[in-house]
Order: C-alpha cells, then structure tokens, then sequence
C-alpha cells in the first residue's frame, strides 16, 4: 500500500514538474513577432503566410485558451515553423507594452476591423488576407486543419 502510494505520489510530481517544462519548450521555439512591416518581409522572403493573432494575452480567456490548447503545443510550432510568419498583436490590460506598439497595435486592429478576441488573420506571402480564425475545439490539429484550408 504504502509503495503505491509514493509511486502515485512521484507520477504526480512528475507530472507537475515537467508538465510546464513541456510546455514552455514549444513556446519557446515559436518566434512571435510584434513588428508587421518586419513579419511581411520575412514571409515574402521565406514565402510563407503570416498567422496574425490579435490577443488580449493577460486577460482574454479564450485567448488563453486558445494559446494554451494550440500555440503551446509542439505540433503547432512544428507546423509553424515551415509554414508561418507569426506576428502577435496584443492588447494587455496588465502586461507593460511601448506607445509605439500600442499605436502600432491599435493600427493593425483599425485595418483589419477587429471587433473581438482572439482573431486570426492569416495573409499570403504578399501581404493579401487569405482568411480569418477564432478559438475552436479540437486542439492543434483542428486548427492546422483549418489554417490548410486557406491554401
């Protein structure tokens, strides 16, 4: 009984220790840009579509979610990364952010007529609006599903 239990005990730290170590390493080898002139430049050079995620990362749940069940995972960043640009456009309520990029932001939003969050705008490699996305089930999967489609 007693072995059991401290089995159960080390899976359980287990997985709480390398759970969040998981899953930062997929965020960290996603590279969101903040800049667009310089996400544009880079997808027409790699000739790649650019994902724009219009987020209010620190307090917008289903952006959260959205970055948590999708962008956080390795199959997402495998994907990404020989396909996408990404360029995050945030609005933060909390989260310290320049004038310049608020305004940049706030530019971006006014262009593309965002009316909610989270929004996806993914373009070509020359810049043209391909599609649009929000939060949906499914995890990674259903979302590259998605993204596909708009080839």
């Amino acid at each position: 009984m007693k072995s059991k239990f401290l089995l159960c005990l080390a899976t359980v730290f287990a997985a709480t220790i390398l759970s969040p170590a998981l899953s930062s390493a997929a965020e960290s080898s996603l590279n969101w840009l903040t800049s667009s002139p310089a996400a544009l430049a880079k997808a027409k050079n790699e000739n790649k579509k650019v994902l724009i995620d219009f987020t209010g990362s620190d307090w917008c749940g289903w952006c959260m979610k959205l970055d948590r069940e999708v962008f956080s995972t390795p199959e997402f960043a495998a994907y990404a990364a020989k396909n996408l640009v990404l360029l995050q456009v945030d609005f933060p309520r909390t989260r310290h952010q320049s004038d310049d990029q608020k305004q940049a932001n706030q530019k971006l939003a006014q262009q593309y007529g965002i009316q909610g969050y989270p929004t996806i705008i993914v373009l070509n490699s020359g810049g043209n609006k391909v599609g649009e996305l929000g939060y949906m089930p499914g995890g990674p999967q259903a979302f590259i599903s998605a993204l596909e489609k708009l080839k």
